[in-house]
């Protein structure tokens, strides 16, 4: 008599352990590896034609100039990523800084004060904008360059027709001076890195964050989804105005002379950081990592102009054409999408 035996299934082969570099290329896009390599290849440029550029002086004040570009391009990149557009930015530092500089001239606040009234100041712009797109259902940038205007306005207001002179350097620990770095690294550019790292996780590894990605993908097909989407887009602006706040504190860190110029074209420095780092114009795509390299990438650019002594106006002509490289790519990438 045959006796039938159950065989056991064969073991699962184990899957396969992911590399840390594979780990590491699943998280960055290829455009980012792109601005990697063409801020090196600056950097070397750079440091082999002049002796001045591989410098820690010149490099810390490199870093110091793109941290109040690349904390508002964090916001900026929530904003545009989730369908918006905020070109308001550069007068909302404008009234936060002059703000800010007469609190700290006139009253004497101390450093934690200032930083509560900057971010609170800031915070309450963003909001503004936030509550008429969301609720005004008028697109963002007719209403943010609205705004800009009325920001610019309240702020040569308060500037009173005269430059803020005398400034203390309350805010030094974010300043360009001693004061505001550590080993030759500037705390406001270790603090941009910080809430860099912290925004880039949210919008990676949350649904919160995912929600920002769909909205800007289809927004109605969002809100069909249960996204509250006019919940998301104002905490977007609001958040972009708490950076503009952190920012006009950094600009001002060092006392001294504050202008009436002061945020004059900083918008379109701060798009220009958010469009060549990756992040597409009509929502959607985007990282903050990209952000940051792309802010990197223009004060590079306005840097080395600077150091060869080349025409100003180069700068602008770079940054353009590395802005119409960035457009002209996304556009190409998103109709290979469509036809796949």
């Amino acid at each position: 008599m045959t006796m039938l035996t159950e065989q056991s299934p064969a073991p699962e082969p184990p899957s396969p352990r992911r590399r840390p570099l594979d780990a590491l290329r699943s998280r960055i896009t290829g455009q980012e590896f792109v601005l990697f390599g063409v801020i090196a290849l600056l950097w070397t440029t750079l440091g082999l034609a002049t002796d001045t550029f591989i410098d820690t002086g010149t490099l810390s004040n490199l870093a110091y100039v793109v941290a109040p570009i690349a904390l508002i391009g964090i916001g900026m990149t929530v904003v545009i990523v989730g369908g918006g557009i905020d070109v308001s930015v550069g007068s909302a530092v404008t009234v936060v800084t002059v703000i800010l500089a007469k609190l700290v001239r006139d009253q004497g606040v101390s450093f934690p004060v200032a930083i509560l009234v900057a971010v609170g100041v800031g915070g309450l712009l963003g909001l503004m904008n936030g509550l008429l797109i969301s609720f005004g259902r008028v697109h963002a940038i007719i209403i943010t360059f609205g705004t800009l205007n009325v920001f610019r306005f309240i702020a040569l207001r308060i500037f009173d027709s005269e430059q803020v002179a005398g400034v203390p350097d309350t805010l030094g620990f974010l300043g360009g001076g001693q004061a505001g770095e550590t080993w030759h690294i500037p705390h406001a550019f270790l603090l941009m890195l910080v809430l860099a790292a912290a925004t880039w996780w949210y919008m990676r590894n949350t649904a919160g964050g995912r929600h920002f990605y769909a909205m800007g993908g289809d927004r109605t097909a969002a809100r069909l989804a249960g996204v509250k989407v006019r919940r998301r887009e104002v905490l977007a602006y609001v958040l972009t105005g708490v950076l503009v706040g952190l920012a006009a504190a950094v600009i001002i860190g060092s006392g001294g002379l504050i202008g009436q110029n002061v945020g004059v074209g900083l918008e379109l420095q701060v798009i220009a950081a958010v469009v060549i780092g990756g992040t597409s114009i009509m929502g959607g795509r985007g990282t903050v990592l990209g952000t940051v390299l792309g802010a990197l990438l223009v004060g590079t650019v306005a840097s080395g102009v600077t150091i060869l002594h080349w025409p100003s106006q180069l700068t602008s002509l770079f940054v353009g054409v590395f802005i119409l490289i960035a457009v002209g790519t996304d556009v190409l990438r998103e109709r290979s999408r469509r036809r796949a």
